[in-house]
C-alpha cells in the first residue's frame, strides 16, 4: 500500500489536484487500501475482541495516510488544491496534527464555496467515520471560529514511545 519512492496509490489528504468524477479506477484502488488496511488489523491486531476496530501499528505509524483511506473509502469528498496551491474543491484537508501521531483534519473550499457553512456536517461526518474505526477524536475552533478535528490513536494504540 505503501512505496518509499511515492509511486502508486496515494490517498487524497485535501492539499492535492481534484480528482476526477466517478472514476472506477481510482474507487478501485481506494476500496483496496481499505481492504489493506482492516486486513493489516486482522492480522496484527490479534490480542483485541475485535481487532478492526482498532488503529493497526502501521497506521499510527503513518497516521495521515490511514485517515486519508479511512475518509475517501467512506466517500466524504477531499478539498483539492490547483497548481499554483488555490483551493478548487470543498471537502475534508488533512495535516499532521500538533501531538505526536496525530492528525488535523479541517473542512475547506475555495471563496464562495460554502465550506464555512458545511464544516459542521462535514467534520461531523468525519468524526463518525473515524470513530468508528477506533481513533480517538476532539473537535476545537480555531482562528476565526472555524472548526477543526484532532485525530489520534487510542492511548493502547501508541506505544511506550506515545507515536
Amino acid at each position: 500500500m505503501d512505496t518509499e519512492d511515492g509511486a502508486g496509490f496515494e490517498p487524497a489528504t485535501g492539499d492535492g489536484p481534484r480528482t476526477p468524477e466517478p472514476d472506477a479506477r481510482r474507487s478501485a484502488s481506494v476500496r483496496t487500501a481499505f481492504e489493506g488496511m482492516l486486513q493489516i488489523r486482522r492480522l496484527t491486531n490479534t490480542g483485541h475482541a475485535d481487532p478492526q476496530v482498532v488503529p493497526a501499528r502501521w497506521e499510527v505509524l503513518r497516521p495521515v495516510r490511514a485517515v486519508a483511506i479511512a475518509l475517501e473509502a467512506s466517500g466524504l469528498p477531499p478539498s483539492a488544491v490547483d497548481g499554483s496551491g488555490l483551493r478548487t474543491a470543498a471537502g475534508y484537508r488533512l495535516q499532521r496534527g500538533e501531538a505526536p501521531g496525530g492528525v488535523r483534519v479541517e473542512w475547506l473550499g475555495p471563496p464562495g464555496s460554502g465550506a464555512p457553512h458545511s464544516e459542521e456536517a462535514g467534520l461531523t461526518r468525519c468524526s463518525e467515520v473515524l470513530r468508528e474505526l477506533g481513533w480517538t477524536v476532539l473537535l476545537y475552533r480555531g482562528a476565526r471560529r472555524r472548526r477543526f478535528l484532532e485525530v489520534e490513536p487510542p492511548a493502547g494504540a501508541r506505544g511506550p514511545d506515545g507515536g
